[in-house]
């Protein structure tokens, strides 16, 4: 079985279990509680925050464990979110926890913008500057879109928010980026929020991160015992948290980089000759998003389903009708109906991805003749 669907989520490190087990069960202890065992365990936590910390490149912030990027993106959304005459700014690539969240800010009456994107995937950075203003509260967009794999320039963004927004705040979702992707130093001190997800560079499901630059103006959106300075009460996930560590520390982002480009490059190359198949040409290798003339995305993928597993779109809305985000930079309909998506990761072999694309193509050739 060759696995192909790495955005909606990656085989966890054997490490990771490892390490798991080893704080679930030998050093399990509460790390809020006041005896030695518990205090060190507080103090394992910190320096997973200087972990993270370290591979975002940020010089200073502060790092708020929660169950995933979900819900580090409604922290950050809902935690910016102020009354009065605020507007808040969402592209139309965002994932369901983003682009919801803006869903349900609107329905209780905020200002709500929804920039469009451009035909390469990336948000229409002059639409974008045209809804800036001194009321803006929020900027919120994707690094990496789990759709297409097209890279926004947060550099430019935040460009624009010095010149016509000063005093708004900006958030990423970082998910597909974060040990994926380089992230420039200069850009991530001028982010102020950044959503991280571990099960998406092989570590645990439920557990994710929020970075915060500056956690004063950060109200909490779940109120307990005061956890994660009073921003995420709950008690510490420990096991998983340390288990994302030991996943982060496995990771070269320059080498899986490069690794990555090659099963995209070879990956891509079986499918050259072949007219009725095209795909989004965009810059980051991780992802694909590729369509298939006169057939249906999710008959191929059922079709080749016992020997490669691939994608058609975000798993968080896998089970709505049509796709907000390619529809959004001009896919027709049957465009979108015949698109895929192809996600990969750096511990696969060059040889399984061109086998994969072997059998897509053989499969996609016999489909395709069987309903003509």
């Amino acid at each position: 079985m060759i696995y192909l669907d790495n955005a909606a989520t990656t085989k966890m490190f054997e490490g990771c279990a490892d390490i798991y087990k080893e704080y679930a069960c030998n050093l399990f202890y509460n790390p809020s509680a006041g005896y030695k065992q518990a205090i060190q365990n507080a103090k394992f936590i910190d320096e997973v925050r200087q972990v993270v910390l370290k591979k975002l490149g940020a010089l200073k912030g502060d790092i708020i464990f929660t169950s995933g990027a979900t819900e580090s993106n409604n922290l950050a959304i809902r935690g910016s979110q102020r009354n009065g005459k605020w507007e808040y700014v969402f592209s139309m690539g965002e994932h369901p926890s983003v682009y919801n969240t803006a869903l349900e800010l609107q329905a209780q009456g905020a200002v709500v913008h929804f920039v469009p994107l451009q035909k390469n995937g990336e948000i229409d950075y002059q639409k974008l500057q045209s809804v800036l203003n001194d009321r803006t509260r929020l900027i919120s967009c994707m690094h990496v879109s789990n759709e297409t794999g097209a890279i926004t320039n947060l550099a430019k963004i935040i460009e624009l928010k010095k010149k016509y927004a000063k005093n708004s705040l900006f958030h990423v979702d970082g998910v597909q980026a974060f040990c994926k992707i380089p992230l420039e130093r200069s850009v991530i001190n001028d982010i102020d929020f950044y959503s991280i997800s571990a099960h998406k560079f092989h570590g645990p499901k439920g557990i994710g991160v929020l970075y915060v630059k500056n956690i004063e103006p950060l109200k909490a959106i779940v109120f307990g015992g005061g956890q994660e300075q009073g921003k995420r009460s709950g008690t510490e996930n420990l096991p998983a948290i340390m288990a994302m560590k030991y996943a982060i520390e496995q990771i070269d982002v320059e080498f899986n980089l490069n690794k990555v480009q090659q099963l995209k490059t070879g990956f891509l190359k079986v499918f050259e000759d072949e007219n009725g198949v095209s795909f989004i040409e965009t810059q980051s290798p991780y992802i694909i998003s590729m369509s298939f003339q006169t057939v249906n995305g999710e008959t191929l993928m059922r079709a080749v389903e016992n020997e490669v597993i691939i994608g058609v779109g975000s798993a968080c809305s896998a089970k709505h009708a049509g796709n907000r985000i390619l529809e959004n930079i001009g896919f027709v309909k049957d465009k979108v109906k015949s698109s895929v998506r192809i996600s990969f990761n750096a511990y696969m072999n060059l040889e399984d991805a061109e086998k994969a694309g072997q059998i897509i193509l053989a499969t996609y050739k016999d489909i395709r003749e069987k309903v003509k």
